[in-house]
């Protein structure tokens, strides 16, 4: 009993401490600005086709623009859908090179991870993202601290994740999704599997299953339109987070 209630100790521990809104390890960037009417539809683990080209031609057919944090070896099997992420006015994200959890990584580990992901979004786009994801939110002061000596800013989310990677239906996504969206909200959702590459593989097709996400995308696009909401990137949110900061600081003076 004694080492049920230690191991139900350490579990809640960690639960807290990886927790989104954790700031406990450094500062991350948990949602925008809450007295402006934006969100941030945010996607891991890609790219992986046909998934994530089907939520390109939903966010094009809804003039949108999201984040996706993708996984460097993905990026390195499918390029072009990096690029056609960026030309239709996207923005990426450093999600590592294999889906690690980086808490588990030493200093030159987590360096290594994120510097090969950089190399491989730069050699399919021609660009440098300045944004991060840990792969299960996983973080510490150490890895923290190694994303922030390459210049990365943090990412984590507002939004209570709706376990999309248990395969529910396109709905029940979407209804978790829009329970808890408000003023500067980050959203993420998944348009693959921890980078995992299934084309030519031998794997189950469900593995890399992401249609409920592509419906579900559609349905909070809509939803969150009615309400009046405007869609940006993370890079735009941290601009506004910014200005809003700066014009509080002003009113305070």
């Amino acid at each position: 009993m004694c080492l049920a209630a230690l191991f139900a100790l350490a579990v809640a521990g960690y639960e807290v401490s990886e927790s989104p809104g954790n700031q406990i390890f450094g500062k991350t960037v948990v949602r925008g600005p809450s007295n402006q009417r934006v969100v941030a539809l945010t996607y891991d683990d890609g790219p992986n086709p046909p998934y994530t080209d089907e939520i390109l031609a939903v966010l094009r057919a809804e003039n949108v623009r999201a984040t996706f944090f993708v996984v460097g070896r993905a990026v390195v099997a499918y390029p072009a859908v990096v690029r056609r992420e960026v030309t239709q006015g996207n923005a990426l994200g450093n999600h590592t090179w294999s889906h690690g959890h980086l808490v588990l990584y030493d200093e030159r580990g987590v360096r290594q991870t994120l510097e090969r992901t950089d190399r491989a979004i730069y050699a399919a786009t021609g660009i440098h993202t300045r944004i991060m994801r840990p792969p299960f939110g996983a973080r510490d002061w150490l890895v923290l601290r190694e994303a922030r000596k390459l210049h990365y800013v943090p990412v984590m989310w507002s939004v209570p994740l709706p376990h999309d990677w248990e395969y529910p239906p396109a709905q029940v996504i979407a209804t978790r999704v829009l329970r808890y969206a408000g003023d500067g909200a980050i959203i993420a959702l998944h348009d693959g599997n921890q980078g995992i590459v299934c084309e030519g593989r031998r794997v189950s097709r469900r593995l890399c299953d992401r249609s409920a996400d592509v419906g579900a995308t559609r349905l909070i696009i809509e939803a969150l339109k009615r309400k009046g909401y405007r869609f940006v990137t993370i890079p735009e949110l941290l601009r506004l987070q910014g200005r809003a900061t700066r014009t509080a600081y002003r009113a305070s003076e």
